[in-house]
């Protein structure tokens, strides 16, 4: 697979400033690949079998039926593993349990794929909900194959009440650069930020079910994104010079992540910031911004050199750079992209004050910033989260932003359009990349 890398930004600044900003965009595309060099995938179901998913029996009845399915149409030689959650967590498929081995992968073939499925379709609800206990057996069962890419895919209905938060915030770290996870709410019982917790933390994705006829297609649908994966643990390697400081890294597209407090140090000049595995043909946009010492009027530097990594090896690069000068009519400059993201990142914050506000029963504050949702929404051309907005508030005129707060407003709606609030989308047209296609790979950062 090949990467390449491209800087967007205004370089020049004012005499005075010291804040560089960029969005580098990093594009995958299929190269050649071989059975022999595709990497291993390792696949873990885990899916909630607390008993409050017995309430009503539908979901349930979904979650067997969607789970069959997915284990039935697994492609030969995938590694996979199937665990129940509940106040415990067990490994159902493979039953390593009833051998007293410890958990462990298997992969498809005809008789594991029937053997699971049937497994799935005689799941029955019982117990609480310790989704840490969950997390720490599928790091367990993925232990054997460090060098598979790695993913799981866990669905709740509930909130995280049989163990106390700080088991869960301890199964995320011992989790961390284990393997990813997606996670899914099915139904309105279910914590957002719990779920969304984990996600960010795993470099998954959270997304809500709002009803069990939809659990078959997002099953298939995340095994299809998680077989599709083509390379494991690719990092952004950011080196800044001495003096500068990251101020922060995020994902800007096709979601909003806060990447910054992920760094791992490589000296101390560099950090190397997860991005997770990639499929080939993927594109995904970040926001850098930098602080440097001031310069004087006439002086470049290079603020921060962006690396793309894959195990130890650097494959491509984007420089971003900082030019001090007088003349007003390029510093006023703004980049299409960093403008476009920007906007983006305070529309997601809008929209979880103005939710915050609505549970608070701040009606002002939270039209005030629903308002403002729908305005950047329209601006930006994100007609997902505008018609999601719109089940939450009457819309009265979106250039301004001017709503009204809805009564008996579903709390499915409120919840999709919390969980969906960091999807983005593209800039719809950028520039010719300005990064030099010549420039070599980096070698190793001072």
């Amino acid at each position: 697979m090949n990467f390449s890398a491209s800087t967007y930004q205004n370089e020049f600044l004012p005499s005075d400033a010291t804040e560089v900003h960029a969005v580098v965009t990093v594009t995958a595309t299929n190269g050649e690949a071989t059975a022999a060099t595709s990497p291993e995938k390792a696949v873990v179901l885990i899916v909630d079998t607390s008993g409050s998913m017995g309430q009503p029996s539908t979901k349930i009845r979904a979650a067997r039926q969607a789970l069959a399915a997915s284990v039935e149409e697994l492609p030969d030689g995938t590694w996979f593993a199937v665990i129940s959650g509940s106040h415990e967590a067990m490994c159902v498929y493979p039953p390593t349990y009833a051998t007293g081995e410890p958990p462990s992968l298997v992969r498809a073939d005809a008789m594991s794929r029937a053997e699971a499925g049937a497994v799935a379709r005689q799941l029955r609800p019982e117990g609480g909900t310790a989704i840490g206990t969950w997390l720490d057996m599928a790091r367990d069962v993925f232990a054997g194959h460090p060098e598979a890419i790695k993913l799981a895919y866990l669905l709740t209905d509930g909130r995280n009440e049989s163990e106390p938060h700080r088991n869960l915030e301890a199964a995320l770290q011992r989790c961390t650069g284990v393997f990813q996870c997606d996670a899914r709410g099915v139904g309105s019982d279910w914590n957002v930020s719990e779920l969304r917790l984990i996600t960010s933390t795993l470099l998954g994705e959270v997304d809500i079910i709002a009803d069990p006829d939809e659990m078959d297609d997002d099953f298939r649908a995340f095994l299809e994104r998680a077989l599709g994966k083509a390379v494991a643990d690719v990092r952004l390697r950011i080196w800044a010079p001495q003096g500068s400081t990251i101020k922060f890294v995020r994902q800007v597209a096709p979601t909003i992540d806060d990447l910054t407090a992920k760094a791992t140090p490589v000296n101390p000049l560099t950090g190397d910031f997860p991005t997770g595995a990639w499929a080939g043909d993927e594109s995904r946009d970040y926001h850098v911004c930098v602080n440097v010492p001031v310069g004087k009027v006439g002086d470049e530097k290079l603020a921060a050199r962006v690396s793309l990594v894959v195990g130890d090896q650097p494959v491509s690069q984007a420089l971003v750079k900082a030019i001090w000068t007088d003349d007003h009519a390029l510093t006023a400059r703004i980049s299409p992209q960093v403008a476009h993201y920007t906007g983006q990142a305070e529309l997601a914050s809008a929209i979880h004050e103005g939710l915050e506000a609505r549970k608070q029963g701040d009606n002002d504050t939270a039209t005030v910033r629903l308002g403002r949702a729908v305005q950047l929404a329209h601006e930006s051309g994100n007609e997902g989260t505008v018609k999601l907005l719109q089940k939450v508030v009457e819309v009265d005129d979106p250039a301004t932003g001017t709503v009204r707060l809805k009564r008996g407003v579903a709390a499915v709606d409120e919840m999709a359009l919390d969980t969906r609030s960091t999807r983005t989308v593209r800039v719809t047209a950028k520039p010719a990349a300005p990064a030099d296609p010549a420039t070599p790979a980096p070698g190793p950062e001072a």
